[in-house]
């Protein structure tokens, strides 16, 4: 078992963010529609200029006259009964025209990019009434200045990489999120799947990691494109969210490995189709491997063992290792072990890790994808959550209560 020291859930979490290019500042030019938290955005409606105005005029947020506000800002009005958004517009004082979308309940207008630091904006609202006629509001506010103190966060996705079938999308928070602030910050957290799959959002008990699933694996062939749009919010903790992340990643072909403690039998499957039966050696009763469904979520094609820290003398050790897969943060792999291909299939000797051939290991090895998912049964040790990308290791109906937003039946439903 290539165990790290956990004092550093986050830190080496955040490392692997940064080997596995962490998805960074910037923003995607091309922009789509989004699952929001748990409800969906879409396009709003034609934003050609409308008829001049019959009604009421709206009262907008941010108020007009507003200042110090966050660069989180969305914008929204009090909608006459029956009254639906007809056109957002908003102007940077310099004359920078904001891009946005509605959301889908047309609750508020979200900015496509986070609004700079310090800047006067100008917001104009069009809206329709039941009867036909137009009302408007406008409202000029000022940003704030850039806090001092923020949230760092990672994003484990790749652009423009192909991962596999349970590959979920992880967002990384460090400081964790307060659990009163994270429906705030779910509903700035944006997923679409295309083609569209439900999905919904669960947070680690600690607020440290977030993941977005489907009731059942991706569908091979998807596209997830992903926006984490925290620069600017603000949490309870005086904090606030340092910068936004996307990135768009493809879901490739189904491959699944499935360990029976009781055969010591890998069955791997591609496609649906059983390929492979593979003899394994799993965790000894001392240190168990974790039952339960994990994810690949790193490749090393050769590394270094050192449990030299451990504080039980048995577990110390320093060993090189080959075609080494990366389970859990606790340090369970599958990997190349030589040393015990002797009773591979029969007995159980390894720290914890799933000891396979070097033939096997190297021929797994060379047809995994990062998000490849493998499910143990039968050992003495439940997965822990959060212990990886425990995302799968829970079912459905255990997923969604790990929402900090209502999940309406069957998920989040695609984007409109």
């Amino acid at each position: 078992m290539g165990r790290f020291a956990r004092a550093g859930a986050i830190v080496g979490a955040l490392g692997l963010v940064a080997s596995l290019a962490l998805t960074a500042c910037g923003e995607k030019k091309k922009q789509a529609e989004f699952v929001v938290g748990s409800t969906a955005t879409s396009t709003p409606a034609d934003p050609s200029a409308p008829a001049a105005p019959t009604g009421t005029p709206l009262t907008l947020s941010p108020a007009d006259g507003a200042n110090n506000r966050p660069i989180s800002s969305e914008i929204s009005a009090e909608l006459p009964d029956g009254g639906k958004v007809a056109a957002v517009t908003l102007t940077a004082a310099n004359g920078d025209r904001v891009e946005g979308r509605m959301r889908a309940d047309g609750s508020s207008w979200v900015p496509s990019k986070p609004l700079k630091y310090g800047t006067r904006y100008t917001a104009t609202v069009t809206a329709t009434g039941a009867g036909g006629g137009t009302s408007q509001g406008t409202s000029t506010f000022t940003t704030m200045a850039k806090p001092k103190s923020m949230i760092s966060s990672g994003l484990y996705l790749f652009d423009d990489k192909t991962y596999g079938v349970a590959m979920p999308v992880v967002t990384e928070f460090h400081p964790g999120i307060p659990k009163k602030d994270r429906a705030a910050v779910q509903k700035r957290m944006f997923v679409q799947t295309d083609p569209p799959q439900p999905g919904a959002w669960h947070w680690v008990a600690n607020g440290t990691q977030a993941y977005y699933r489907a009731p059942e694996y991706w569908k091979p062939g998807t596209t997830i494109t992903v926006r984490i749009a925290l620069a600017g919010i603000p949490l309870s903790n005086g904090r606030y969210g340092n910068v936004d992340r996307a990135a768009t990643g493809k879901i490739g072909r189904a491959f699944e490995m499935k360990v029976d403690n009781a055969t010591k039998q890998m069955k791997v499957y591609e496609n649906g189709e059983l390929v492979r039966t593979l003899p394994v050696s799993l965790g000894k009763k001392k240190t168990p491997s974790s039952s339960g469904t994990m994810v690949v979520m790193e490749k090393k094609e050769s590394t270094v063992f050192d449990t030299r820290d451990d504080p039980d003398p048995e577990n110390r050790y320093v060993t090189e290792i080959d075609f080494a897969q990366r389970l859990t943060w606790g340090g369970e792999y599958i990997h190349a072990a030589p040393w015990s291909e002797h009773v591979q299939g029969r007995q159980n000797v390894s720290h914890g890790c799933v000891n396979v051939s070097t033939t096997n290991a190297r021929w797994l090895f060379e047809r995994t994808k990062i998000g490849d998912p493998i499910t143990i049964k039968g050992t003495e040790r439940r997965l822990a959550p959060g212990n990886g990308w425990t995302a799968w290791s829970l079912s459905w109906s255990e997923f969604i209560k790990g929402s900090a937003l209502p999940v309406p039946e069957g998920g989040a439903g695609p984007a409109l």
